[in-house]
């Protein structure tokens, strides 16, 4: 990094409460959440682990506390009209295969995982009984349909811990994406461990660094009033950093998902997540 740029990041980073809103609690229709636990084992630079609800201001977090309040609901109801929604060639809804979105409670929990020697997401499942099910043409990785279909699917497993497997055959995904995540790249020659792991719980701008959780994904942001998924924030990441980003959907992208979900093993699931 040359001068100038190491200035800049520097004084970017403000100091702050290293846990800021530790002692808040997180608690939805009655049932408490894990928002903070001792890290996973295989976590080195890290003791404890928090949702970025901690990070949040009181009136970000309270948005969370109410599914009626909660904006990322209006995107789940869309789903929800999707979900009996015929589409493709074979004339079929997401419906016809799976009476009832509930059936998938857990699955959020344990993604990505490894299927038939390949690392898969939330989205590629969608996607696979979009193209070979119904027949239709492949859902956009962050657009609407697939961000909203997602989170729908995914809040079944809300409250449930995140247990994502990194040994047997993920191994070598985990790997490359930790590879990923403390490689410095970009203009700025910035690593995702700068921010989330080195500076988590100081200010950047105007912005609450987290630990980069993403127990809440998708989620919404006040920022940009919509759905957002895991691979549009690292996307978005990378550009900030003045770095070219990978391809969403890409084995690099689904690599660093496994990682950075594995770094939040014990955290509740809290989709969707309500985020600045």
């Amino acid at each position: 990094m040359n001068k100038m740029l190491s200035a800049v990041a520097a004084l970017a980073l403000v100091a702050g409460s290293a846990t800021a809103g530790e002692d808040a609690i997180l608690s939805i229709d009655g049932e408490n959440f894990v928002t903070q636990i001792a890290a996973p084992s295989h976590m080195e630079n890290v003791d404890t682990i928090f949702s970025g609800w901690v990070f949040r201001t009181d009136e970000t977090q309270e948005l969370q506390t109410d599914d009626f309040d909660n904006p990322a609901f209006v995107f789940v109801d869309q789903a929800i009209d999707q979900w009996d929604t015929v589409e493709g060639s074979e004339g079929k809804s997401c419906s016809d295969c799976h009476s009832d979105v509930a059936d998938f409670v857990g699955l959020k929990a344990t993604l990505p995982r490894v299927e038939n020697g390949e690392l898969v997401t939330l989205t590629n499942l969608v996607n696979e009984c979009v193209t070979e099910r119904m027949g239709s043409k492949e859902w956009k990785y962050s657009g609407g349909k697939m961000s909203a279909m997602t989170a729908l699917i995914a809040h079944q497993s809300r409250g449930m811990p995140v247990n994502v497997s990194i040994d047997g055959d993920a191994a070598s995904h985990w790997e490359l994406g930790k590879e990923i995540y403390y490689t410095r790249v970009g203009q700025l020659q910035m690593a995702c461990a700068n921010c989330h792991e080195d500076n988590f719980g100081n200010m950047i701008r105007a912005d609450h660094l987290s630990q980069g959780q993403t127990n809440g994904f998708p989620l919404y942001r006040l920022k940009n009033a919509k759905i957002n998924t895991t691979h549009g924030r690292f996307k978005g990441c990378m550009s900030n950093i003045r770095a070219t980003p990978y391809k969403e959907g890409s084995p690099e992208f689904k690599a660093l998902e496994l990682y950075v979900a594995s770094r939040g093993n014990g955290l509740s699931v809290e989709t969707p997540a309500v985020r600045n």
